[in-house]
């Protein structure tokens, strides 16, 4: 594997208090009740919009949607990093990685401004050569055109290239793209990763660097 895309929430990072304080900012803005972090953490992984939509509920209307991803967005990127830190082994893991030459990027749903600073913030940006967010092109994940992208701009082949994530997103995102696939199970979501299953399943990031690297 020469080319390695990680998703972002509940891959590298714990972003879970962030995201439910300012899910639950949004729903005090917008005149309703906090939700249980709990149900927050289940919203995540498609995207902003998608996150906001769910978390207003089927009642809301398409203008108090836009109203709460508006002010979801401004408190979020104020907020992104109140709590957020990243996942155990993660920064060893990424050092080793690049020391050893993989190419790597970050391909999330989060907004890519938000995801280049809080890569900035937490340190991990000089491992990347690239960072897609969920605006970056036209579809979102599980569309392949963030992986499509990122192999042609390294010129890495389909059977050299792994996507990395903690839900069915991820491994969707990577059959969709014809590339292998390694969920993680401390993230958001692990109970997604049982259909479809990923190729390689971890506990810890040091293990997938160990698969990398032709140690197990």
């Amino acid at each position: 594997m020469n080319l390695l895309i990680f998703d972002l929430d509940g891959t590298l990072i714990d972003s879970r208090l962030d995201l439910a304080h300012a899910v639950n900012a949004t729903r005090a803005h917008m005149g309703m009740m906090p939700l249980e972090f709990e149900r927050v953490y289940s919203y995540v992984g498609n995207g902003a919009p998608v996150l906001i939509r769910r978390a207003l509920g089927e009642q809301a209307t398409e203008a108090e949607v836009e109203e709460g991803l508006e002010f979801f967005l401004e408190y979020y990127h104020d907020h992104a990093l109140d709590c957020t830190t990243l996942y155990p082994g993660v920064k060893e893991s990424l050092e080793r990685l690049d020391s050893a030459g993989k190419r790597m990027a970050v391909l999330t749903n989060k907004p890519v401004r938000m995801s280049n600073a809080i890569v900035g913030g937490l340190g991990i940006a000089g491992h990347f050569f690239q960072v897609y967010g969920g605006n970056s092109f036209d579809f979102k994940k599980p569309n392949p055109v963030g992986v499509e992208t990122l192999m042609r701009e390294t010129g890495i082949g389909r059977e050299f290239t792994v996507m990395v994530g903690d839900s069915a997103v991820d491994v969707n995102t990577a059959i969709n793209a014809g590339v292998q696939s390694c969920g993680v199970t401390y993230g958001f979501q692990p109970e997604t990763l049982l259909d479809p299953k990923p190729d390689l399943l971890v506990d810890r990031m040091e293990q997938f660097v160990e698969w990398v690297l032709g140690k197990i």
